[in-house]
């Protein structure tokens, strides 16, 4: 099946730029601005929509989308408000949306019906920080039957071997980790990202994308000499919970002003 993720990326790829990939928590600070949250971050640059069901023990996200995933469970946010909110955001949208979510959820849900309601609500795929591909036959299986993209995570540790695993079997794009630690902002990227960027390649990744610690637009600007997206979550985050959706749009439209290629 086509991989929607790829075709956006490809087609941004295509107008001379990057693709901008921009992270919310569903439920933040409530489930209705959450929603439109994700059409505003939409509507104001992002290509690809990043959504993350909050969780209670998240293994790699920073203070600031702590702060805000605590916020959307005690607003009462649950698994099963996922999917309503999926199928208004693309029915709204032309953006496909990603969501990254910690693998103890889909378990409990059920993995073939976790993939059956995510692509009938319009969901493209799955980011799956926790769970690695020699441990992800059940998803493997269900997102190659479901149509959806997998996501799998590379980091500047991993080994070729496990690069090799990592690139074989996800679609869409790989999730390239800049460095090591939680998601935030930070002031200047690890310069491993690049090099990790560069084993992927060798290790035949057509696409690759990077997060963790890009806040601005001269960050995205700057990963995108090397990768084909960048993926900012905590600068979208903390203008929402600072400005509202007006800060949102203000900070999404920065930030997509640095996808545009210099040699393009």
């Amino acid at each position: 099946m086509t991989s929607r993720i790829a075709e956006t990326i490809d087609a941004a790829h295509t107008a001379g730029r990057g693709a901008f990939i921009g992270y919310l928590p569903l439920g933040y600070p409530d489930l209705r601005t959450s929603i439109e949250a994700a059409v505003t971050l939409a509507e104001n640059g992002a290509d690809i929509l990043e959504l993350g069901p909050p969780y209670s023990d998240p293994v790699m996200d920073g203070t600031v989308i702590q702060e805000a995933a605590n916020a959307a469970l005690q607003a009462g946010f649950t698994i099963h408000d996922l999917f309503p909110a999926v199928r208004e955001i693309t029915r709204r949208t032309g953006a496909p949306v990603l969501v990254m979510i910690y693998w103890n959820l889909v378990l409990q849900y059920g993995v073939e019906r976790f993939a059956d309601d995510l692509a009938a609500a319009g969901g493209a795929g799955l980011i799956t920080p926790d769970i690695t591909p020699d441990s992800a036959a059940d998803w493997i299986a269900a997102s190659e039957r479901t149509g959806l993209d997998r996501v799998f995570l590379a980091a500047p540790t991993s080994t070729d071997a496990r690069l090799e695993l990592i690139v074989r079997n996800t679609t869409g794009f790989v999730y390239t980790v800049s460095t090591m630690g939680i998601t935030g902002e930070r002031a200047e990227l690890d310069a491993a990202s690049r090099t990790l960027a560069a084993r992927l390649r060798a290790q035949g990744a057509a696409r690759l994308c990077v997060g963790i610690g890009i806040s601005n637009a001269e960050q995205v600007r700057g990963v995108l000499e090397y990768a084909d997206g960048a993926i900012v979550g905590t600068a979208l985050v903390r203008a929402l919970r600072d400005g509202g959706l007006t800060a949102l749009a203000e900070t999404a439209r920065a930030l997509a002003a640095g996808t545009h290629r210099l040699d393009s």
